[in-house]
């Protein structure tokens, strides 16, 4: 991560980040929690767009891809320029979504709109290029047919019927990976599923109802205990985990619930200093005595963190990991706004990575550039 030079438009999930080799198996321990749906009475409201508005599901249809932008009422997101990597989300080996940096082949958008989503298909065409202890939640045998996208910014993606051959636990866990991974690339809000020529109202195994396009504030990596009341709102926290060796570290989205009218980014930040909330591989980012005193959003959009932990009075050496996570859920929770940190009421706040993140910092491009 460097410091900000300008605020990047690309949605915080597209982020950038080195390997990191790991000491040991955990910055501060780590605990573990089951994944399960939601609670039914929540599930419509988190099918809803964030701003509380739904894309327009009408009849549109799958285009195909070498006429779609020719269409009218369609257009395509501009050409990814060469040599850029594409990020998808994958199952790791704790069985949560991972943001995965691949590098897939060049080509325009919509070719690689499709190679993405390819990306998430168990033993597809592009498994090769998943890292070890990785791995796609679409079924085998699944082929991406179409993808297309509307004025509206809504991806309508068709898929052959192979995509239905899933086991009943993956339901979600599917929904989860195509959104984010195509709600990651700039110019897309929402999305929409076909197979085989027919618009999906629900998903055929569990029933998870496809009525609205699917966005981001339908969540990722739910905990088992969710709210019990409709009063509830959803954030986006970022935790660490590592690779089954020990030797790579990566940052992993999950979803908590938190009380409506509560400021996201001051609640999306307690739960991260809170923690995980049971083992799966997740871990402790922050520590004990680590307590948030204040958020503010200042000139140029930029937020401004206000932390106290009296295991770094000198706010130098900091752990990379505790900062950047910090980052990650401030830029997700914040319309990718750019961050600086303040320690201990210290203005300089220095990282083992060697960043002053006491300056404003960009969300990264790219989020786990993992080895195969």
């Amino acid at each position: 991560m460097k410091p900000m030079t300008k605020v990047r438009t690309l949605s915080a999930a597209c982020l950038l980040t080195v390997p990191i080799m790991l000491s040991g198996c955990g910055l501060f321990g780590s605990e573990s929690a089951a994944v399960d749906p939601p609670p039914e009475e929540i599930e419509a409201q988190m099918l809803e767009l964030s701003d509380g508005t739904t894309l327009d599901t009408g009849v549109f249809g799958p285009v195909a891809e070498d006429t779609a932008a020719a269409e009218e009422g369609t257009s395509q997101p501009e050409a990814i320029a060469p040599g850029d990597r594409t990020t998808v989300y994958l199952q790791d080996s704790n069985g949560l979504l991972a943001p995965v940096s691949l590098k897939l082949p060049e080509g325009e958008s919509n070719v690689m709109l499709k190679d993405s989503l390819t990306a998430l298909i168990s033993q597809g065409a592009y498994a090769s290029a998943v890292p070890e202890s990785f791995q796609g939640v679409l079924p085998e045998g699944t082929e991406v047919q179409s993808v297309s996208v509307d004025k509206d910014k809504l991806a309508v993606v068709e898929f052959n019927a192979a995509f239905n051959d899933y086991k009943p636990a993956d339901e979600r866990k599917m929904l989860e990976a195509i959104t984010w991974t195509l709600t990651g690339q700039e110019g897309i809000k929402g999305v929409q599923l076909w197979v085989d020529g027919k618009k999906l109202t629900e998903m055929p195994l569990q029933g998870t109802p496809l009525d609205y396009p699917l966005s981001r504030s339908f969540g990722i990596n739910l905990p088992r205990n969710g709210p019990a009341l409709m009063n509830s709102s959803a954030v986006t926290v970022y935790f660490s985990a590592a690779t089954p060796d020990g030797t790579h570290q990566y940052y992993v989205p999950v979803t908590r619930f938190v009380p409506a009218g509560e400021d996201k980014v001051k609640a999306a930040l307690n739960e991260l200093i809170a923690g995980p909330e049971s083992a799966n591989g997740l871990e402790m980012v922050m520590t004990g005595g680590t307590v948030l005193e204040g958020v503010e959003s200042g000139q140029n959009g930029v937020v401004t963190v206000s932390l106290t932990d009296d295991m770094f009075t000198d706010a130098q050496n900091v752990p990379e990991e505790m900062l950047e996570s910090v980052v990650l859920t401030v830029a997700q929770n914040a319309g990718d706004a750019p961050v600086q940190i303040r320690l201990n009421g210290l203005e300089t706040v220095t990282g083992t990575d060697n960043v002053n993140y006491g300056q404003p910092v960009s969300a990264p491009e790219y989020v786990n550039a993992l080895p195969l």
